[in-house]
């Protein structure tokens, strides 16, 4: 049995405050989630956090009476916090990038293939607490599964621990893509993205400018890319060209996650 499915199915109650019924021993779930915490770096003192941030929506839907809440919310939180770290230690790593290439590098360290990535080297879909269709259809495989959850754990470690902790998480989990992230074609997106969704999608994206902000001086544009009706980037930028480049960074890293493997 899956081991997200037997944690699902109860954990004692004096394990971890997990707070359901007894089903799987303390000592192997206990165990079970002390090796997903050491290759976290990080022990929970809410364990309530952890199991939303491993909860997709389908399980949710279909235990409704277990009163734990899915991990959209996490997932939400836990971009914005990947977004502010990674950008700061990208600043830190590169001090002479331009706002533009760094908005570009961050997109690829935290693309949905990138968080994937990570995701698959702590094994994270073991834990996953995914709905019985969702777990038949490969659910534990999917890299847009894995991404969003990864997101949500980062979410949990922060609302757990702080910052700090989240900055230390980050660090441990990315540190390495951040200092090889790849350094050329800056500029180069537009046509990288054309040619993605030619070949993935038979379509060309469709740039929007979606909003403008502050004076003239200082203006920060903010656009998103569209493919076939569907967003897939939205970034901002100093200039209209700046932010349509850095969107079609995101929306390019994104579309890398759907290409076939070699």
């Amino acid at each position: 049995m899956v081991l997200a499915e037997s944690l699902g199915k109860g954990l004692h109650t004096g394990c971890r405050n997990f707070n359901t019924p007894t089903i799987v021993s303390a000592v192997t779930a206990e165990a079970d989630f002390d090796d997903l915490e050491a290759k976290l770096g990080h022990t929970f003192g809410r364990h309530e956090l952890l199991l939303s941030a491993l909860t997709h929506r389908s399980w949710a839907n279909e235990n409704a009476d277990s009163g734990r809440s899915d991990n959209e919310k996490l997932e939400f939180l836990g971009d914005a916090v990947l977004d502010l770290i990674v950008g700061h230690m990208l600043m830190k790593t590169y001090p002479s990038l331009r706002e533009g290439q760094l908005s570009v590098t961050r997109a690829q360290v935290v693309s949905e293939a990138g968080l994937a990535e990570v995701a698959r080297s702590l094994d994270l879909g073991r834990w996953l607490f995914l709905g019985k269709g969702e777990a038949k259809s490969g659910g534990r495989k999917k890299a847009s599964l894995l991404s969003d959850a990864l997101e949500a754990v980062v979410a949990s470690v922060y609302l757990d621990g702080g910052f700090d902790a989240a900055w230390k998480l980050v660090g441990h989990l990315f540190g390495v893509r951040i200092d090889n992230v790849e350094m050329s074609g800056f500029y180069d997106f537009k046509t990288r993205l054309q040619e993605q969704s030619q070949r993935l999608l038979s379509a060309t994206p469709v740039y929007e400018v979606v909003k403008e902000v502050g004076p003239d001086h200082a203006k920060v544009f903010e656009a998103r890319v569209l493919i076939s009706g569907e967003e897939f980037g939205r970034a901002q930028g100093r200039s209209k060209k700046a932010a349509e480049r850095a969107a079609a960074a995101a929306a390019s890293f994104q579309l890398s996650a759907r290409e076939p493997a070699e």
